[in-house]
């Protein structure tokens, strides 16, 4: 098979297309014939020999796909060969084939079409998984995601506002904060012209923050919460480390929550899969969620996709198809 691999750390002209063995699937495993996969930030963190996979993992790139079923391993009853599917992959994906634990498979949402399904997987767990069961947002509370043109906040906007949860946003063009408002956002803040914490001041705070920028916020997001209010950090893009008042969390009586859904093992992230499609796909079946997606490549224009997440210039997901 196709697959694409780093030969050594580096820039998007580190990634390099070659051949490699067909996976066969374990026991609890299904191999998926790639239709579509998704870049993601931690790919490109991977790539540059920041984000190495978790143990056992396969060393070709790619968190997310569809495409069907092309074999079933000893003890899966619940797949069958030629069940068109979406999956979370702990890596794998930048491939005609991968082999994934069956309980990381869904089905394809109902309408939605099997290439657009690969832009699904990864928002939707990481989503689901940090805001609704870990910081437990609840309709009518207020809610800020940094980043809301992205693959993460396009899909964040649109599931907090299903759930009757007030939207902040940051973006930082006047473009990207309106697609944000279209998608349901009520408050958008453009981050190179104001301050969001000043808005969520005025606003009264945040009862959940969903932050991929780590330290270079913490201190802001922070004095952006409410009482009670939860941050829950699921990235470092600006920094690993920084200084927590814990003074002011005290006051607050909040939380600050770091999670990562990669290393998770196999039957959490097999709970979560289940809990996504029993909660988020009837929303996006009905339209109340959709998948947004910016662009599709071919496998053969991997360094061109991973160039463009890292210019940062898209909205929602960048999808590869091999």
């Amino acid at each position: 098979m196709r697959a694409v691999i780093v030969t050594e750390p580096g820039g998007p002209e580190a990634l390099t297309v070659v051949d490699l063995p067909d996976p066969e699937p374990a026991p609890g495993e299904v191999v998926v014939r790639v239709v579509a996969t998704a870049v993601n930030r931690a790919d490109t963190l991977q790539r540059q020999g920041f984000y190495p996979p978790p143990p056992g993992a396969s060393d070709v790139l790619g968190l997310e796909c569809s495409g069907t079923i092309a074999a079933v391993g000893e003890a899966v009853t619940e797949w069958q060969v030629g069940d068109k599917v979406c999956a979370l992959l702990a890596g794998g994906g930048y491939a005609e084939l991968v082999a994934v634990p069956a309980g990381q498979v869904m089905p394809v949402p109902e309408g939605v079409t099997l290439v657009e399904a690969a832009a699904i997987p990864e928002v939707a767990c990481t989503v689901w998984s940090n805001v609704f069961m870990v910081a437990g947002l609840q309709p009518g509370e207020k809610f800020l995601v940094h980043g809301g043109a992205g693959g993460i906040g396009t899909f964040a906007i649109q599931l907090a506002s299903a759930m009757s949860s007030k939207v902040f946003t940051t973006a930082g063009s006047a473009e990207k904060l309106a697609i944000c408002a279209e998608l349901g956002a009520d408050v958008t803040i453009n981050y190179r012209e104001e301050s969001f914490l000043d808005v969520m001041k005025e606003a009264g705070g945040a009862d959940v923050i969903l932050d991929n920028m780590g330290a270079k916020y913490l201190t802001d997001n922070v004095k952006a919460l409410a009482t009670e209010g939860r941050l829950v950090i699921i990235g470092m893009q600006g920094g690993a480390k920084g200084e927590l008042d814990i003074a002011r969390l005290l006051s607050k009586r909040g939380a600050v929550i770091a999670t990562s859904l990669r290393a998770r093992p196999t039957e959490e992230k097999s709970a979560i899969c289940g809990s996504v499609v029993e909660h988020i796909w009837p929303l996006i079946e009905d339209g109340q969620v959709r998948p947004v997606v910016h662009t599709t490549l071919p496998l053969d224009r991997i360094a061109e996709a991973h160039q463009l997440m890292e210019d940062s210039g898209h909205v929602g997901k960048i999808l590869v198809t091999p």
